[in-house]
């Protein structure tokens, strides 16, 4: 799904000199931005790395960790580049062609909230680039890149935490929707470039309070990118992403109006065997089983949701039950909208859900 926190990085670009002058003394430069189109077919090892054409596009790492002593704990890392619409011919190294922002969290039961930092900067000085080559984005001591081996490799983090750590593919790339091309709306323009690699075997350390503890687990990583923005009927949307045990994977969203029907839904079931089932819009459905209210923002969440797949051989249902309650995150002190993201449970496997359009609608 179109991570919402790229909405930090245009606000970096709002905040730059040139956007504070007085709106007759910008110039009109030219906004064309290529679209995501069927057919096209994904490369590897590029694709892993940043389309500085496109408007936007993140790396996501969602996934559990057994700190060894039986305690769960869930995390997230992000890295975003979006594309702002500015003059891509400027010669100046200051013109903020490319913004780069990353977030991560750390979902603890033990602490009962989120922990979580985050890094932006505009691409350029060394200080924050992206490789079109492969994965390799580094904003300030923050990185996420693919080593030559294969495994994938993030170290992010602040005073609260920091992660270290690696992620070993241990399946074939998951493309995604058409072979990549996944609808994200009603129209055919509302699409974006999506595969993921589920089950990515984890180890490395967690560090809190100066104290490093190893750590090993499974992840997800999502690939997007994309020009295009949510249907203007959209308010938020519900993604959730599931490593199962039998070492199948199952991924799903809808995106929501403002009566909280689903303008257009979809996703993907891989079977342990490789097959694969593609969701179409009328084959997921997704049901709120328990309600939790924040205490900060108001905003009700269902934490606890049934999740319902119209398959050939029957439906399937998978019921979601959160590590904790309080996975909200409130990035207005940033700019940022308010969302739900955290780390969930089902009978026969773990994931993250995503919860966004809750408190207000999401305005990408």
């Amino acid at each position: 799904m179109a991570r919402f926190l790229a909405i930090l990085a245009t606000l970096l670009v709002l905040a730059s000199p040139a956007a504070t002058q007085p709106k007759a003394q910008l110039p009109a430069y030219p906004t064309v931005r290529p679209a995501v189109r069927p057919g096209v077919a994904l490369r590897f090892p590029a694709d892993h790395g940043a389309h500085p054409e496109f408007r936007t596009e993140w790396w996501y790492v969602t996934g559990w960790l057994d700190a060894g002593d039986g305690q769960k704990i869930g995390f997230q890392v992000t890295f975003f580049r979006s594309r702002p619409a500015v003059d891509q011919a400027n010669p100046s190294a200051f013109a903020p062609k490319q913004i780069l922002f990353a977030h991560a969290a750390l979902s603890d039961p033990k602490v009962g909230k989120l922990l979580h930092d985050q890094r932006a900067a505009r691409a350029g000085f060394g200080l924050a680039e992206a490789s079109t080559q492969d994965a390799d984005i580094v904003i300030d001591d923050w990185r996420f890149r693919r080593a030559d081996d294969g495994r994938f490799v993030a170290k992010v983090g602040g005073k609260a935490f920091l992660l270290d750590l690696t992620f070993q593919p241990t399946q074939s790339i998951l493309a995604q929707g058409e072979g990549g091309y996944s609808r994200k709306g009603p129209q055919a323009h509302q699409a974006s470039r999506y595969y993921s690699i589920p089950q990515l075997q984890v180890s490395g350390t967690v560090t809190r309070g100066g104290k490093a503890l190893a750590v090993k687990g499974t992840a997800w990583l999502d690939r997007e990118w994309s020009s295009t923005l949510l249907d203007p009927k959209a308010v938020g949307w519900d993604w959730v992403g599931l490593n199962l045990d039998d070492g199948g994977a199952l991924m799903a969203f809808q995106v929501r109006d403002a009566a909280g029907k689903a303008l257009w839904a979809g996703g993907s079931l891989r079977r342990p065997d490789g097959v694969v089932t593609r969701f179409t819009p009328d084959m997921v459905r997704f049901g709120a089983e328990r309600i939790w209210r924040s205490p900060r923002t108001g905003g009700r969440y269902p934490v606890e949701r049934s999740l319902s797949i119209r398959l050939p051989q029957g439906e399937r249902r998978w019921d979601l039950k959160p590590l904790f309650d309080d996975q909200e995150l409130d990035s207005r002190a940033a700019g940022g909208p308010i969302y739900w993201e955290g780390a969930v449970s089902t009978q026969g496997g773990r994931g993250y859900l995503e919860l966004t359009g809750y408190v207000s609608p999401m305005k990408l």
